[in-house]
């Protein structure tokens, strides 16, 4: 019987070890959590105290809580278990209970009639009283360890118990406070998306003739959509000295409409051994190339006739013929695609300008005929039909889909993409060193110019500054935009238009300190989209921070000749 419950003593004694392992692990784990907690309430307040929330940063603290949370669940999972297994260990304590009030009776009346007086009475020789010693004192030694184990088990579960209720106090804590930084992130996360939802329409939204006029001031660049046409790239005045300094430039990535075949990126990804059909892969989605569509298609140019498809392709100058024999398939394929889509299968006609595509009476011939006859018959479709397999010069590294693009309707066989071998981008270094179209004199460009300072487009950090206060103003009072054109050319429509210290005055009036000069100047960029997602001022009255729509329709607006940022990815550079 003693056997049997020194055997169950032990097992309880195993039982509470193991129980007491996770103890301090667990416990630890709790403080790394309690600071980690405090880490994120600190950068928590420090992101409400931003200017202007950005919704990627706080939707990455929420998945820091979210994780702490998880973990915080998993601890409390595991008090449940251990709280469970001290509740069962003091049940099994309770079966002890005869066992410790039997073995404590026993060492007494072991330890009375024991004695050596009444061993020496009883036993008949000095081998027996040697005898009956020996196995007395091992019987009292048992009761004695029975007693003891039984009494350090109750010592260990009761230390156990309040450690436990010391973890829950603390876990309690810690969730109640991670429940409110909660809540004040899903505040600010709520407040940067109604920000953002409302930005154009509360903050300083361009009225539509202000847009129509940024549309005819961009038209006035004559941003070339074609590769193979004559007209100029725009300057890189990096290296061009405007006659000041500091100075400040917005250079923009690619031509506006990046949608369809990037004719530079098709060429660069050629010289990177791409098929004609690895290049279309990558600039058009949920499409069938149809290599034996009907050639006998006529098609109506606008001045010019009628011209059998084929024919009518040896006549489009979008591409220079000296570029890669893959990229010039590419370029047929889509410009054939185009004049069919565009004339319903020749039903109607087609001009023969950038518009629509540039067309000359002459066939171009050379290796764009070689193209053209290698391809003949080929055509991008969907659903049997020919699609408009728009295209453009320069995308910049990116291509987009036309519900990307404003005024655009969505079509299914144009896609978002990145135009690098990566298909992603790090970085604007990134960008430059591995963009498809890097090549292109239109990849990086600051748009315009003027005939002072070096006919540049670099602006002085008072011009900058003026820009800034013109969205200012236009935030802290809608009625005052139609003032707020550019102040080297006379008002659009035939009213005032306030120069640089009228601003300042007018901000003055409204309690705002205006800025005399940008000191600096930054960008946020999303570069999974390619989109310039902030721009970030710093100057003599100090810093702020606008969206970068916002900023660059202003920009166009206010910004001398006919300097413009042309494009949804930009960035600064500074000297």
């Amino acid at each position: 019987m003693k056997k049997i419950v020194s055997l169950s003593l032990l097992f309880l004694l195993f039982i509470f070890s193991n129980l007491a392992l996770p103890q301090k692990t667990l416990s630890d784990e709790l403080d790394d959590i309690s600071k980690q907690i405090q880490d994120l309430t600190n950068e928590l307040n420090s992101s409400i105290k931003a200017t202007k929330p950005l919704e990627s940063e706080l939707n990455n603290l929420k998945n820091q809580i979210s994780g702490i949370k998880n973990r915080l669940s998993s601890i409390e999972n595991d008090i449940i278990v251990k709280e469970k297994n001290i509740n069962d260990g003091y049940k099994n304590l309770a079966k002890q209970e005869e066992t410790l009030a039997k073995a404590i009776s026993d060492y007494y009346i072991k330890t009375y009639y024991n004695s050596p007086f009444w061993i020496f009475l009883s036993a008949s020789s000095v081998t027996d009283v040697t005898q009956i010693l020996a196995y007395q004192k091992q019987a009292v030694d048992q009761d004695k360890a029975i007693i003891t184990n039984i009494v350090i088990s109750i010592q260990s579960l009761e230390e156990k118990k309040k450690n436990l209720e010391s973890e829950r106090v603390k876990l309690s804590s810690l969730k109640a406070s991670l429940d409110e930084q909660s809540g004040k992130l899903d505040k600010i996360v709520s407040g940067a998306k109604a920000y953002q939802s409302t930005l154009s329409s509360k903050i300083a939204q361009l009225s539509a003739q202000q847009q129509q006029l940024i549309a005819q001031k961009l038209g006035s660049l004559n941003i070339p959509r074609s590769a193979g046409t004559a007209a100029p790239a725009c300057v890189d005045d990096r290296d061009i000295d405007p006659g000041f300094s500091p100075r400040l430039a917005f250079f923009t990535y690619g031509v506006p409409n990046r949608t369809g075949l990037n004719q530079y990126g098709a060429n660069g990804r050629a010289k990177a051994g791409q098929s004609v059909e690895q290049i279309l892969n990558a600039y058009f989605t949920n499409f069938e190339l149809k290599k034996d569509y009907d050639s006998g298609i006529t098609i109506n140019v606008e001045g010019y006739g009628g011209y059998n498809i084929e024919e009518y392709v040896k006549r489009i100058y979008e591409m220079p013929e000296s570029w890669e024999m893959e990229a010039l398939k590419a370029q047929a394929i889509a410009a054939r695609s185009y004049a069919l889509a565009y004339t319903n299968n020749g039903s109607g006609s087609i001009c023969t300008t950038e518009k629509c595509q540039v067309f000359k009476p002459d066939p171009k011939g050379g290796r764009w005929d070689q193209a053209v006859n290698e391809t003949r018959g080929w055509v991008i479709t969907q659903g049997g039909s020919p699609v408009k397999a728009w295209y453009s010069s320069t995308h910049g590294g990116y291509v987009l889909s036309t519900s990307e693009l404003k005024g655009w309707q969505s079509t299914s066989w144009t896609k978002h993409a990145v135009d690098t071998p990566s298909g992603s981008v790090n970085g604007f270094s990134d960008l430059n060193s591995n963009a498809y179209d890097k090549d292109s004199p239109w990849f990086y460009c600051d748009w315009g110019s003027r005939a002072s300072y070096n006919k540049t487009a670099w602006l002085k950090p008072s011009e900058v500054a003026d820009i800034v206060n013109t969205i200012l103003l236009a935030r802290a009072d809608s009625s005052t935009k139609d003032h707020l054109y550019q102040t080297d050319k006379p008002h659009p429509y035939g009213g005032e238009v306030w120069n640089e210290e009228r601003v300042k005055q007018e901000l003055r009036s409204r309690n705002i300190t205006p800025f005399n000069s940008v000191s600096e100047v930054s960008v946020g960029a999303d570069f999974g989209t390619g989109k310039t997602n902030s721009v970030n001022i710093s100057g003599d009255t100090g810093g702020t921070s606008f969206d970068g729509s916002e900023f660059k329709d202003w920009f166009n607006l206010r910004a001398p000749a006919n300097i413009q940022i042309v494009g949804p990815l930009f960035n600064i550079e500074q000297k």
